[in-house]
């Protein structure tokens, strides 16, 4: 399967596919760097209109963190941190757990992952959600604060 292929199957209307295969991508990444080099490729997707889109694009980066000997994803983490308050909760709180991942392939991010999830303004989101998406944030700090 070409990377076209592989871009389409995860944009695809069929929601269910694409996630399977998301998450097949993102597993096939924590134990190779079989799709590193595709990093840019999935870059993109993070600014996908739809969110499941997006949400499939983040659990793919994070996954790939490991292997970025190139510092390709430094480049990248301040479009990557912008989920932490996306449009959609449901895509702030993927973006949020899946930041533990990247700070413990790339501990030198810490700082700025750390400054994101502390001046990241909930406001926009309802009540219900803010307090979720809050007690993602305190908990991934946590984590990354026993990560340094």
């Amino acid at each position: 399967m070409n990377m076209d292929d592989c871009i389409t199957r995860l944009t695809g209307r069929d929601a269910k596919d694409a996630y399977a295969f998301a998450q097949q991508i993102a597993g096939e990444s924590r134990v190779s760097n079989v799709w590193y080099p595709y990093l840019d490729q999935f870059a993109v997707l993070l600014r996908h209109k739809n969110s499941l889109v997006r949400n499939r694009a983040i659990s793919i980066l994070a996954a790939n963190a490991r292997w970025d000997g190139e510092d390709k994803f430094d480049a990248l983490l301040d479009e990557f941190l912008s989920h932490v308050t996306d449009v959609k909760p449901i895509t702030a709180r993927q973006c949020v757990a899946a930041l533990l991942e990247i700070a413990e392939a790339k501990p030198e991010l810490i700082p700025r992952i750390r400054a994101a999830l502390e001046q990241a303004d909930l406001s926009e989101y309802p009540d219900s959600m803010r307090s979720l998406v809050l007690k993602d944030i305190v908990a991934t700090l946590q984590k990354m604060e026993r990560l340094s």
